[in-house]
């Protein structure tokens, strides 16, 4: 057990679940977050679509990401049980699989495409044609060309595991501190030693930074020690079924939108992907390019309400994948750039962050994603 003082800039879901198992390691921890920890807050575990979609996600050239997702993906089930058990809360788990439709012959060919590749990397899809994608789904439109399911791909109510993520850890001991801005970063000799929070230095054994798309904004950090994380920005909205006879069962996957059914009946649309920093306007444009795409695959949502639109910002690296871990900076560690898999990440994420902060090696799969690949390369002088 470790007696270290520690502080955790940032309450979404990858800092509470870090300073959870921080505090069952025996740590004293405190969480500080500008806005609310849980209900109410701005952050994007709140505005995300839940959804643990390792396999669907899978793109050429993130081979090392796709392994780091599905190994966080496998872990879920334990950490959901783990979750659920230490607060009460059910966080909403559903393994119905996610399918992705293609709506024109056109869409139906880069589907196969990518369906080809995912199949080479040992992936368990299935191939759909419109007749077996109906009968999963009868209320999908009769363009639908073509279909792939996911079976391994799952989702989870991103909000109910914040809220038992607050309530976890606050019985593991940790003290959080919403509405409470950071001002700065302290380092002394190279070394990070506490926050400086309303005037007053905060000292603390090591400090953690896991806020997100703001994670960059810190004051106080050191160039070489500041994670490359912009906003990108996401509309969303939540339409409304009926819960005793909804409309769709599964997770589905159209062409630039996703659709995901919740067990109170909300179906949420999103998002759209927008280089906007920090926006929060809902736009009749953002929300028309979601409704179309929507429409088209499943066209029974016209008669639905909608109940809810938000925004929410992706902290995004320069290479779309996590940066967490140590720095160059002694007793300061990241946690952020999860792009769109916070929620995906989280249980790899709090245990690799957690190990790497009492000194322990990080598992081998999380090591490449460090702040040091965007370190400078050092230039060799051709010889003559």
């Amino acid at each position: 057990m470790s007696s270290k003082s520690l502080s955790i800039v940032g309450g979404g879901i990858n800092g509470l679940a870090i300073a959870w198992r921080l505090a069952q390691a025996g740590c004293v921890v405190d969480v500080y977050d500008t806005g609310a920890i849980g209900p109410g807050t701005r952050g994007a575990t709140w505005a995300a679509g839940g959804m643990l979609a390792a396999s669907i996600e899978a793109e050429p050239g993130e081979e090392a990401l796709t392994a780091l997702c599905l190994t966080s993906q496998q872990q879920w089930p334990a950490f959901r049980d783990e979750l659920e058990t230490a607060s009460g809360i059910s966080v909403g788990y559903r393994d119905e699989g996610i399918m992705v439709v293609a709506t024109n012959r056109d869409e139906a060919t880069a589907l196969r495409h990518h369906y080809d590749y995912q199949i080479g990397l040992g992936l368990k899809l299935e191939w759909l044609n419109p007749a077996d994608a109906r009968r999963r789904e009868p209320h999908l439109g009769r363009n639908i060309a073509a279909a792939v399911f996911s079976p391994g791909d799952h989702q989870v109510e991103n909000r109910d595991v914040l809220r038992a993520l607050v309530v976890a850890a606050e019985q593991a001991g940790v003290r959080l501190h919403p509405h409470t801005p950071v001002e700065a970063l302290e380092t002394t000799d190279s070394r990070a030693n506490g926050l400086r929070i309303a005037g007053e230095v905060h000292n603390t054994d090591a400090v953690i930074i896991a806020a997100g798309a703001w994670s960059g904004g810190l004051a106080g950090i050191p160039p070489e020690a500041k994670p490359p994380v912009r906003p990108l920005k996401g509309q969303m909205l939540a339409l409304q079924m009926d819960p005793a006879a909804p409309i769709l069962r599964h997770t589905i996957w159209a062409p630039t939108t996703y659709l995901i059914p919740r067990l109170d009946g909300r179906l949420l649309i999103g998002a759209t992907v927008e280089e906007r920093g920090f926006d929060e306007t809902i736009t009749a444009g953002g929300l028309l390019a979601l409704l179309d795409t929507a429409w088209r695959a499943l066209p029974t949502i016209e008669e639905l309400p909608v109940v809810e639109t938000w925004v929410g910002f992706r902290p995004t690296s320069r290479d779309d994948a996590p940066i967490f871990g140590p720095t160059s900076v002694e007793g300061l560690f990241l946690a952020t750039g999860h792009h769109r898999n916070g929620i995906l990440l989280a249980p790899l994420t709090a245990d690799a962050v957690s190990l790497a902060v009492l000194g322990q090696d990080m598992p081998e799969i999380a090591r490449p994603f460090t702040l040091d690949r965007f370190a400078p390369k050092a230039k060799t002088k051709a010889v003559a």
